[in-house]
């Protein structure tokens, strides 16, 4: 009906970035392993955020069984750096996990990203073609950040974007709670881990 009255959606998706023919693809390595500590695998996808004028990226990493993000970062085009700072900075801040899992993107096959993760012998998996149940985690999360912020207002640019993304980051770990966490923060379950084990 729009297409016959030549209407169009106010806001576009923006176009997805496509990888070349030549990228090497990882198999998926989480089917039916029993994810119960902290760090035992991390997990990281993009999703774009609507501004006023055009679009910006969002990447954030994030700790499968804590729930927890872990780092994120904002970009105003859809290169790999960006994600590979919010890896490095994640590793920085909270060691390194035993697997990563992320999509087939452009992104996540670059040479820059896989360097990171060969050179902290982190093994790589990635999510079936068009399987997006395979990242479930991350794909709530994005369901929810833009549920409760990114859609509730109009941002003018990606300054505002990230201070409002900054108290709301911090909010959703030290503050939501989770029903399949036992209603607790994930910064309750990934620490209480860590503590119950530098105790043992």
């Amino acid at each position: 009906m729009m297409k016959t009255l030549a209407l169009s959606a106010p806001r576009q998706n923006p176009e997805p970035v496509f990888q070349p023919n030549n990228t090497k693809i990882y198999p998926y390595l989480l089917k039916g392993k029993a994810i119960n500590r902290p760090n035992q695998v991390w997990a990281a996808d993009i999703t774009y955020v609507p501004m006023e004028k055009g679009f910006g990226y969002l990447v954030a990493i994030m700790d499968w069984h804590s729930r927890k993000v872990l780092s994120w970062r904002l970009s105003n085009t859809m290169d790999a750096d960006f994600c590979v700072q919010a890896l490095e900075t994640a590793i920085q801040d909270h060691g390194c996990p035993q697997i990563f899992n992320t999509d087939q993107g452009a992104q996540f096959t670059s040479t820059a990203w896989l360097a990171v993760l060969k050179n902290h012998d982190i093994q790589i998996s990635m999510d079936g073609k068009g399987c997006y149940r395979d990242n479930i985690f991350v794909e709530r999360l994005w369901r929810t950040v833009k549920y409760e912020l990114l859609y509730t207002r109009a941002f003018s640019d990606l300054k505002e974007v990230r201070k409002s993304l900054i108290q709301w980051f911090d909010w959703y770990n030290q503050e939501r709670f989770h029903q399949g966490l036992d209603n607790q923060t994930p910064n309750e379950v990934y620490y209480q881990f860590q503590a119950i084990h530098q105790a043992a």
